[in-house]
């Protein structure tokens, strides 16, 4: 959604309602962990009046710990944290769990994937950034293919039920590879908002993905 006009959000969000996506994935930024500034749990409340499907939120933010009982409040069904903002990774995990969320945990471009090998089993979803996080519209980093395979890899032989997620520079010409590669879910903002139909390139994402 932070490629959604915030001018007519509550038109995009029934764009999202009446579309085939599965869910909402909302992209918080504190101008420290990223350079730059999105919104939080006030403009994620409101968007919960309306939304009728999952809240995914991604914290891109420092020292998440102190926030994930308010974004519950707010109406937060998938919180992720990132790996680099974590030093007590294992502790947010369990944490975001109590409160009754699906704990997820974000890996920058330049972090590997072996560093989630202690705690794959307890993680829900991993988010694998494709692009340097902070802005939408950016290029997708190849790098983030190799990633993919090799989380997948991870979960299969810990016998977990984790899901990958890609988020950055998906389109319509890559989706297909990214869920070949083991992805479950695409993060399309820009490619999604600044199509002249929304609705049907939600539609084209999702058949890419088959």
């Amino acid at each position: 959604m932070l490629s959604a006009d915030f001018l007519n959000l509550g038109r995009d969000i029934e764009m999202v309602n009446n579309s085939e996506a599965d869910w909402f994935h909302l992209d918080v930024m504190d101008g420290r962990f990223v350079p730059n500034i999105s919104y939080g749990m006030s403009i994620i409340a409101q968007m919960k009046k309306m939304a009728k499907k999952t809240m995914d939120v991604h914290l891109m933010i420092l020292e998440p710990e102190k926030y994930f009982e308010e974004f519950k409040k707010a109406g937060a069904d998938i919180l992720t944290v990132h790996y680099e903002a974590s030093t007590h990774l294992h502790r947010n995990l369990q944490a975001i769990k109590a409160l009754g969320m699906k704990a997820g945990v974000s890996l920058n471009p330049h972090t590997p994937v072996h560093l989630l090998e202690d705690v794959i089993a307890d993680i829900d979803l991993v988010l694998i950034m494709s692009v340097n996080p902070g802005f939408g519209g950016q290029k997708f980093i190849q790098q983030a293919m190799q990633k993919i395979t090799k989380v997948k890899s991870m979960i299969t032989a810990a016998g977990s039920n984790t899901l990958i997620e890609v988020d950055g520079g998906v389109t319509l010409e890559n989706a297909g590879a990214l869920v070949a590669a083991g992805a479950d879910a695409l993060v399309a903002g820009n490619t999604v908002f600044s199509s002249p139909d929304p609705v049907d390139t939600i539609k084209k994402l999702k058949q890419a993905g088959k």
